[in-house]
């Protein structure tokens, strides 16, 4: 890898202009967000923290006790923001679960060492308070797309005692993620990231989930087929590190990049909401899984 040039891992990780529509399909994204907090109930900007970035929206379903999914969005840790995927709301809600989405701080004002450590305490939060607004404490599965499915195992493997004594040992129980991150080694030799980022060596081999011991949780892993070959590979590294019994699902949704395959998901019929809903455990998932 270290004998590829920056042009080459700038062509392989910004998806922005290796997808010719992602204006588009972003500027899709925010306006069907916006449609589902107007029309569905939600409370926004829930304070998981005191910092301004750290709330998060919850969407409530009708059922009680509900499973909990906690969404993560992307945009490499530099941009984006929880609104852009309301959208992925309203499919869980009317299915039974309760759907939280939580921001974060973004570089370069904050490093990415920071954000997970944000993170731990807004699953803490909602472990702590999700039961008052209908979702089960003990039911929570995290997903993330793309920097945000490299922040979702990371997660899988905190040591949650160290967080809070009253906190559950395992307070995750699954992971998927879509399109992730799992190894930052290449992030330092791509030029567009690296100017915000400033990974080095130690940064790296700390932040990277491929060098944390698999988790008792299973993460599934799953990454679009018309993705570029470094993110096919990002998909592959967690079941090569961590082995099939941690991370049981690898693999391609044929004919999605990194974009459209947020629409899958939102999709009832979709492989990745078959995959979340198994994940979630909700009774009438598809006996297709």
């Amino acid at each position: 890898m270290s004998a590829r040039s920056p042009a080459w891992f700038d062509a392989q990780y910004n998806n922005r202009a290796r997808v010719a529509d992602s204006a588009v399909l972003l500027d899709r994204w925010a306006s069907t967000s916006r449609f589902v907090r107007q029309y569905s109930p939600c409370l926004l900007d829930l304070a998981y923290g005191e910092a301004a970035s750290e709330r998060l929206d919850l969407f409530p379903t009708e059922a009680s006790a509900a499973p909990v999914l906690v969404v993560l969005h992307g945009g490499w840790w530099r941009s984006l923001d929880k609104s852009d995927l309301s959208f992925l709301a309203s499919g869980f809600t009317e299915e039974g679960a309760l759907v939280a989405l939580p921001n974060y701080g973004l570089c370069p004002a904050v490093g990415l060492d920071r954000i997970p450590l944000q993170l731990t305490q807004a699953l803490a939060w909602l472990w702590r308070n999700v039961a008052e607004y209908g979702g089960d404490p003990n039911r929570i599965i995290l997903l993330g797309h793309s920097a945000g499915g490299h922040l979702a195992s990371m997660l899988a493997c905190c040591d949650w005692k160290a967080v809070g004594a009253d906190l559950p040992r395992q307070l995750i129980k699954g992971v998927l993620s879509i399109s992730g991150l799992h190894d930052l080694a290449p992030i330092r030799q791509t030029p567009f990231l690296q100017a915000d980022l400033q990974l080095d060596a130690q940064a790296v081999r700390r932040l990277s989930p491929v060098h944390f011991p698999a988790p008792l949780a299973p993460v599934y892993t799953v990454v679009g087929g018309l993705e570029s070959e470094e993110f096919k590979r990002q998909n592959r590294l967690l079941r090569q590190a961590w082995g099939a019994r941690a991370v049981p699902i690898c693999e391609e949704v044929p004919g999605c990049n990194h974009f459209d395959i947020l629409h899958n998901l939102a999709d009832p019929a979709g492989r990745l909401h078959l995959l979340a809903r198994k994940l979630l455990d909700l009774r009438w998932y598809s006996p297709l899984l």
